[in-house]
């Protein structure tokens, strides 16, 4: 009798461990059942089974061993909470900042939560104010000045000396004889003053006198002011004029100066008429004394001998390296005592006239150029050792008959420089020449930037100040506008508009010299007669003049204790640290461990935010909509092709005849790897998914 086909045996109920992402099927060689393992992610794929085929069944096999315990967990080296809740709680109850605690252990009482949530943020913003406030004031860079007092052995300074005659007028009288004469008639003209028998020699009349020579001096008429500008001049003209008056409600003095191409002119006038003839004859005499080769004069043998009686220091005679010698075009010859070049730098090592400089100088104005030089005596400047003398800026006069005592204190100065501070090192950094080839000073910088705008603007240079290369002196003979230019040029210098008072700092480190003097006449009435017999007699000195052609100079140190005030930062690096933890403990009472909690709360914000932003693009990019494709990929790619561990137990291709069983078990989706729960099949997988639960079936 024959058998049907025997019936197979029930499959095995569900394994242990087997949720609804699990697809089981048949081993052919096994007889036992398989599983997806949820965990790894793999999907055995049975090929060769069609639908409609009917599954041959093995006889039953041995129960499948029970899958192992999971193992303990391990902790990782980073984790990150869940949310930012969570974050929060544990911030709070475990940062060393005060109050933070009370914003989760009061959360059953939302009126105290609300309280101290608010007072926190009040602290917290109380605190980064004064922050701000502390960060301002060290961006500011403010500077305390600190003074120390020193005392030791000091350097005397250097000390020049000028005679205030540029030249003997015997040598100079014939370049100067036609200048003289215009000027004598011009006298005559304004002020019918007769200076000399020259207007009766030359009988010229005054406008052949005034071919030969430009821009002529004469009386300008003034316009008569407002009543109200008229009483206001009246009462502060004494305040601001103490030069003798010309008549000045009626007429002023000048001369007319016009451009290269007389399109425009103006006059340089003076209320004084002193100043204007002295400022007349000085213009002509600059352009005189720039044709000759050189304005210089040879310093003769016994010049030095002539000036100069006796010179002294430290109860010691100077010699001839302890000078240098120089020409001023204003204040002729002029002696620099102690200077850079200098043999050995005189010290000091003691106070008093006794242990300084003692000058002993001839003052007679026999020989002096009369409508120039208009003062008597000498000029005196005391400077640094690798300073010029400017006689025009810092000098001092000596009077005639008198003993000069000046007696000095030293001060330094040192400032910050850079964000502290607008002063320069040593001038690399100003954009300004320095035509002097000294250290740098401000008043060297200021004398080289107008220099170079003169030479700029008017095409030649200021005779007072150095030469540029490839420069001559201005000269009206070829420069015809230059004296337009000039007068122009030094009232936009005078207002700053040329910018040399911007561009010349002021130098980081300063050495001045602070000077107090006290006159005495010398010689006094009783030793004048021995005191000139011996100057006649050791240096041709003219017993006649007397008192009038003598003077002498002291100068030494009042004290060897000298001041430097010396700039320092007022906010350091470690005060705004000091100041910002001292704000932060006044706010929090906390430390600088706290500080670092703020950080690694800061760092876990953004590592949550960070995750949570992964998250989102991976569920957007691996949605249950993609599964058809992914099926597709799968259905696409040989068996032969997955890894061994997507198959633990492979079966061999010819053990499963083709059949549209194996399109049946392809159709299924790939698992969502993004979500953790159940997931909803596509309708086109429907029919794997009722074959699947039949299978699972008793």
């Amino acid at each position: 009798m024959s058998q049907g086909p025997a019936q197979p045996p029930a499959p095995p109920g569900p394994l242990p461990g087997l949720d609804e992402v699990g697809v089981l099927v048949r081993s052919h060689e096994g007889g036992g059942w398989t599983s997806s393992d949820r965990e790894k992610g793999a999907l055995c794929l049975v090929p060769g089974l069609m639908k409609g085929d009917e599954r041959e069944e093995p006889e039953a096999g041995p129960e499948p061993a029970a899958p192992p315990p999971p193992a303990d967990e391990q902790e990782a080296l980073l984790e990150f909470h869940h949310s930012y809740r969570e974050l929060f709680q544990f911030f709070c109850s475990n940062t060393t900042i005060h109050g933070a605690i009370r914003l989760v252990c009061s959360r059953h009482n939302r009126m105290k939560t609300a309280f101290w949530a608010a007072l926190w943020l009040c602290a917290f913003g109380m605190m980064y104010w004064q922050f701000g406030l502390l960060f301002g004031e060290y961006f500011s860079y403010p500077v305390s000045l600190n003074i120390n007092l020193n005392s030791e052995k000091l350097v005397f300074p250097a000390v020049t000396v000028c005679t205030l005659n540029p030249y003997r007028y015997t040598e100079i009288k014939e370049e100067l004889e036609e200048l003289d004469r215009i000027t004598e008639q011009t006298l005559f003209d304004l002020y019918k003053y007769n200076s000399s028998n020259t207007l009766v020699a030359h009988a010229r009349g005054r406008r052949d006198l005034r071919e030969s020579l430009p821009h002529p001096l004469q009386r300008l008429p003034v316009p008569a002011p407002p009543r109200a500008a008229s009483r206001v001049r009246r009462s502060g003209s004494s305040l601001r004029d103490n030069n003798p008056q010309v008549n000045r409600k009626d007429w002023k003095i000048g001369f007319q100066l016009c451009n290269q191409n007389k399109s425009d002119c103006f006059y340089q006038t003076y209320s004084s008429g002193v100043d204007a003839v002295r400022e007349w004859y000085r213009f002509h005499y600059i352009n005189i004394l720039s044709r000759r080769r050189d304005p210089s004069p040879p310093l003769e043998e016994d010049a030095l001998g002539k000036f100069i009686f006796a010179c002294r220091f430290n109860q010691a005679s100077c010699n001839e390296a302890n000078y240098s010698h120089f020409h001023h075009p204003m204040y002729g010859n002029c002696y620099t005592f102690n200077d850079k070049n200098s043999s050995n730098l005189w010290m000091s090592s003691m106070t008093g006239v006794n242990n300084g400089l003692s000058l002993t100088l001839r003052t007679e104005q026999n020989d002096f150029i009369p409508l120039l030089s208009t003062v008597t005596g000498a000029r005196v400047m005391v400077h640094g050792q690798d300073e010029p003398a400017f006689m025009d800026d810092g000098g001092f006069n000596l009077r005639p008959g008198m003993e000069t005592s000046i007696s000095m204190s030293k001060e330094a100065v040192k400032r910050l420089g850079g964000d502290y501070g607008d002063c320069t090192k040593n001038g690399s950094d100003v954009p300004v020449e320095n035509l002097y080839g000294t250290k740098y000073t401000q008043q060297v910088c200021i004398h080289s930037c107008f220099q170079v705008n003169m030479i700029r603007e008017c095409g030649c240079a200021y005779i007072f100040y150095p030469l540029h290369r490839g420069v001559e002196f201005c000269d009206y003979r070829k420069h015809s506008s230059w004296g337009y230019c000039y007068y122009k040029l030094q009232d936009a210098f005078s207002s700053d508009r040329l910018g040399c008072f911007t561009k010349c700092r002021k130098p980081c480190s300063v050495t001045t010299y602070k000077l107090s003097a006290g006159y005495s006449r010398w010689p006094s009435v009783t030793s004048q007669d021995w005191v000139f017999q011996m100057l006649s007699r050791q240096n041709n000195y003219t017993i006649k003049n007397k008192r009038d052609g003598v003077a002498k100079l002291n100068i030494f140190f009042k004290e060897l204790n000298y001041k430097t005030n010396s700039e320092s930062p007022s906010v350091t690096m470690v005060t705004l640290l000091s100041n910002l933890g001292s704000q932060w403990s006044l706010w929090f009472g906390s430390s600088v461990l706290s500080v670092v909690e703020m950080a690694e709360l800061i760092f876990d914000l953004l590592a949550i935010t960070f995750l949570m932003l992964l998250r989102r693009v991976q569920s957007r990019y691996w949605s249950p909509g993609r599964g058809g494709r992914g099926a597709q990929e799968v259905a696409s790619t040989p068996t032969s092709a997955l890894p061994s561990r997507f198959c633990p137990h492979p079966a061999s291709p010819s053990s499963f005849p083709p059949g549209p069983a194996a399109s049946l078990a392809l159709s299924a989706p790939p698992p969502a790897y993004a979500t953790l729960g159940p997931r909803r099949a596509p309708s086109g997988s429907t029919e794997a998914s009722s074959s699947a639960h039949t299978l699972r079936e008793p």
